[in-house]
């Protein structure tokens, strides 16, 4: 078991005995505060549609740490209080803690998202609550663009090591490249937490901010990857989009979020769908404290509600299905071998260039060649003007040798001549 598991462990059975404490007879959770009444806890549909509320009978999340890497978790007492047990900035533009909020346009993204997934709701059940209300969050504030002096790929490197090191179960990232490459920086990074047993939750991207088509992270196997669905269960057109990686559905539409300056926000995107399935895993992580990461995201997909006429076993617009708490917590499912998003040390080992190892070299065998005849001794040189044997061999004689049979021929054709004329004259009639 590690010392993480052993942590989630030692706090789930704290808070059973404390449980057990206050309500004698049975260490069930009591309800979690809830006023039909309140507008704003009404309009978070999905507490009933991904059966989260069911889920709040078995867990809210206790002992379990989600860290977001975002823009910041705004200091929000009525919403967040004692949720932030920790954070860091890795942009060069925030604050030690990471909870200044970056960016002029996104300075609210991180603390919507914080709320979706861990925010606290009031005592009397009123005020937005989060999946997962008793969950611990790591706020690690990222800049994108020109609100960091880091480059956003070293950013992201470095913020999921430091929310590894720092206790993270579930590690969520609203944001995406667009593009379907990732930089190398990212392999080890993103290893170090599965390698740690770290459940990565990733955002696939929205149409409506230019994203037609998943990009990293939501490409790098082994993370969860997640699209989102309007009120009606159903794919999303401007807040999503599509890719085979898409392991499963939450809502993105419609969505509610508590700004960094306490006011509720109504908002659309999957970077809201993926803070809810955080949320859930970490649910399931405090309902089961000894399971492992890819168990997490096995129940999770394997007991997401099946969406009709969507391809099966997964679909490039709802990956699984659509996302269910209850049913997640209570399946009773084998554990898995491997992670079943895909296994990033093996497409590194495929796809990287590896580093060339040092060929060893064949021992050479000389060949013995044998020696050369000697060459000749030279000759004393003569007048160019006498013959040499090598004149004679090649010169003088082939050419007496055609020569003499030339002039026999010739003579021979010449008497030949002399004799017809002859004849002729003497048989020719006198006058």
């Amino acid at each position: 078991m590690t010392r993480r598991r052993m942590l989630r462990s030692v706090v789930a059975i704290a808070a059973v005995t404390a449980s057990v404490l206050l309500l004698g007879a049975t260490a069930t959770p009591g309800p979690v505060p809830d006023d039909p009444s309140d507008p704003v806890r009404a309009s978070e549909y999905w507490l009933d549609g991904a059966r989260i509320r069911e889920a709040w009978q078995t867990t809210r999340g206790a002992g379990v740490t989600i860290a977001v890497i975002d823009t910041g978790i705004g200091i929000v007492p009525a919403t967040f209080g004692d949720a932030v047990v920790g954070g860091t900035d890795v942009s060069g533009a925030g604050t030690p803690d990471g909870r200044t909020p970056l960016g002029a346009i996104d300075g609210n993204h991180g603390s919507w998202v914080a709320s979706l997934a861990a925010g606290r709701g009031a005592p009397d059940g009123t005020g937005m609550i989060g999946v997962a209300p008793e969950a611990n969050l790591l706020s690690i504030s990222v800049g994108f663009g020109s609100a960091a002096a880091v480059p956003f790929t070293e950013q992201v490197a470095k913020g999921m090591r430091w929310a590894v090191d720092n206790g993270a179960d579930v590690i969520n990232l609203s944001f995406t490249t667009n593009t379907l490459d990732w930089d190398e920086s990212w392999d080890d990074a993103f290893l170090y937490a599965f390698d740690h047993d770290v459940v990565v939750v990733v955002a696939a991207g929205n149409r409506g901010s230019g994203t037609s088509i998943i990009g990293a992270p939501a490409t790098i196997p082994g993370v969860l990857t997640v699209g989102g669905v309007d009120q009606t269960g159903t794919a999303s057109v401007e807040a999503s989009t599509q890719g085979i990686t898409i392991g499963i559905s939450a809502p993105s539409e419609g969505l509610l979020g508590m700004s960094a300056d306490g006011k509720l926000a109504r908002w659309n995107g999957t970077s809201g769908a993926a803070p809810i399935v955080a949320g859930i895993a970490a649910l399931i992580r405090s309902a089961h404290p000894d399971i492992k990461a890819i168990d997490v995201i096995n129940r999770i997909i394997k007991t997401a509600i099946p969406v009709d006429g969507a391809e099966k076993p997964s679909d490039p617009l709802y990956g699984y299905g659509l996302v269910d708490a209850a049913a997640a917590i209570d399946a009773n499912l084998p554990a898995v071998e491997t992670n079943p998003m895909g296994d990033l040390a093996e497409w590194v080992r495929l796809f990287r260039r590896a580093e060339a190892e040092p060929q060893t070299e064949a021992p050479v065998t000389p060949v013995e060649i044998p020696p050369l005849p000697d060459a000749d001794a030279p000759t004393e040189p003569g007048s160019p003007l006498l013959p040499s044997a090598d004149s004679l061999r090649y010169g003088t004689l082939p050419l007496v040798a055609l020569t003499v049979p030339g002039i026999l021929i010739a003579l021979g054709v010449t008497a030949a001549a002399r004799r017809i004329r002859s004849a002729r004259s003497l048989r020719a009639p006198k006058p």
